[in-house]
């Protein structure tokens, strides 16, 4: 018998501090970490920075809730971050991947399609700026004595 699987309708997304409804959530890290050589041959490793950042993309309702946030706090500069929690679970399995400290980016704010029926939809993009950084089911990605 087949094991039912995670998809996007698994997910619930949570930012805490707004009451937006995302449509897609996407989260990428970089880590500079690196091999250490010694006369050209790998000897070991380095540890480098990390960075994290993403993209919340939301219909009409929750571009309405961030800029109502944003107004709130004066402009969408100061905009306090925030953390985003992505949870599913589906039988026995679970994920729940936490970032911390998310800060809101306004870029590219619309992209519209005259020829399109599709609903609009607002991508937003955010860093990770807390030094929580981020968890995977409760496991910090950062080494706690990096954490500093």
């Amino acid at each position: 018998m087949g094991k039912q699987r995670f998809n996007g309708l698994s997910f619930t997304i949570d930012t805490k501090e707004m009451a937006i409804t995302c449509k897609k959530f996407t989260l990428e890290i970089t880590d500079n970490s690196a091999v250490a050589k010694c006369r050209g041959r790998p000897d070991g490793y380095v540890v480098g920075d990390v960075e994290a950042s993403g993209e919340i993309t939301v219909d009409s309702d929750g571009l309405k809730a961030i800029v109502a946030a944003a107004k709130s706090a004066g402009s969408f500069q100061a905009l306090k971050p925030f953390p985003i929690v992505a949870y599913a679970k589906v039988g026995d399995e679970e994920v729940k991947v936490e970032a911390f400290g998310c800060r809101l980016k306004v870029s590219s704010i619309l992209d519209v399609d005259t020829s399109s029926s599709d609903e609009t939809e607002f991508t937003l993009p955010y860093d990770v700026t807390a030094p929580e950084f981020v968890k995977i089911n409760g496991v910090p990605y950062i080494t706690p004595d990096n954490n500093k």
